[in-house]
Formats: structure tokens, sequence, C-alpha cells
């Protein structure tokens, strides 16, 4: 069960529908989005700051806020580049940000709504700023395909676990996550 990045790249951007006219407008906005990075990080870090749960592993370790806010900053800008077009840079860093939010426990219960709030709030400064809409989509499917990686590490890291701990063969795994979900 061990995840491809590069491959997980190309299967979500198909089933995202991530066009190259989405890279071109986030390419050509690149400077709205480096402007606003660090007020995306500030709504990001404010939403999960009011949850008890996620204050505590933000503030855990000393400085790690500023670390995180810090990546965020670079992560949003990296949408707008695709670092390499989007391409196998771009996933095998998507993969390590997943990574660290299964290490420090951003679980996808947190991030997911975290995003939709950058996403609403991206939204709000596209319409101050006469943005295309356009951009907005091209921005919001790009945000999907990393939260992908996110969740998809997640999955990763605990199947691993479970396999590593019991010594179950993939198949056996699958077939018993299929019976407990149909048991639910």
């Amino acid at each position: 069960m061990s995840l491809n990045p590069h491959d997980f790249m190309v299967t979500m951007e198909k089933r995202v529908a991530f066009t190259p006219e989405d890279k071109e407008i986030l390419k050509s906005n690149l400077d709205w989005g480096k402007e606003i990075a660090p007020e995306m990080a500030d709504h990001f870090y404010a939403y999960l700051g009011r949850d008890p749960e996620m204050s505590a592993i933000l503030d855990e370790k000393e400085g790690r806020m500023h670390r995180l806010r810090e990546t965020f900053v670079q992560w949003f800008a990296e949408m707008f580049t695709g670092m390499d077009e989007w391409g196998n840079n771009y996933a095998d860093r998507r993969w390590r940000i997943g990574l660290v939010h299964v290490q420090i426990g951003i679980g996808p219960q947190h991030v997911v709504p975290a995003m939709a709030t950058v996403i609403n709030e991206a939204r709000k400064r596209l319409d101050t700023d006469g943005k295309p809409l356009e951009l907005l989509d091209a921005l919001s499917r790009i945000c999907m395909i990393d939260l992908a990686f996110i969740e998809q590490a997640y999955v990763e890291v605990s199947s691993a676990a479970v396999l590593q701990e019991t010594g179950w063969t993939e198949g056996l795994f699958r077939r018993l996550i299929k019976t407990g979900a149909g048991s639910m």
C-alpha cells in the first residue's frame, strides 16, 4: 500500500479536471498569490487555533506555529507556480507535507474545513481585487489535489502501521476494512 506521489498527482489532476488552462491562470496570477499568502495563512491558523485540540498541537513546541506559518506561505505560493509545472517535484513536496501533517497530528477533520476557510477568504480577495472567477476555480482544484495528498498520507501511514504490527497481507487488510464498513 505504498503511494507513488507522481502517479497519484497525475490521477488527481484527471479526477479534479485540473487543466492546462488552470495552470496558466495560476501562473499568470503568481504575484497576487504571493501577495495574499500571508493573509491566507492568518485565516488558516486563526481557524485552527479556535479548536482546542488543534491549538494544543500548534502550540506544543516552541516555534512550531512560526515554522508552520512560513511553510503555509511557501505552500500557498507554490500552488501558483507548480514548482515544476505540477510535476514530480510538486508531487514529492505535497506528499512530504501530507506526512508532516500525520506526524504532528493535524488530521483531515481539521485540515479540510480550514482549507475551505482559505478558499472562501481567497474568493473574497478575488472579488475585492477584481480577479476572474476562473482563478478561484483553478485555485480550488489545486487545493483539492493538495488535500487529497494529506488525506492519502493518513491512509497510507495507518495502513502500513497496521500491516507491520499484525503481519497481515494487504488483501486481508482490505477485506477486513470492507467487512467492517459494511457492519457500521
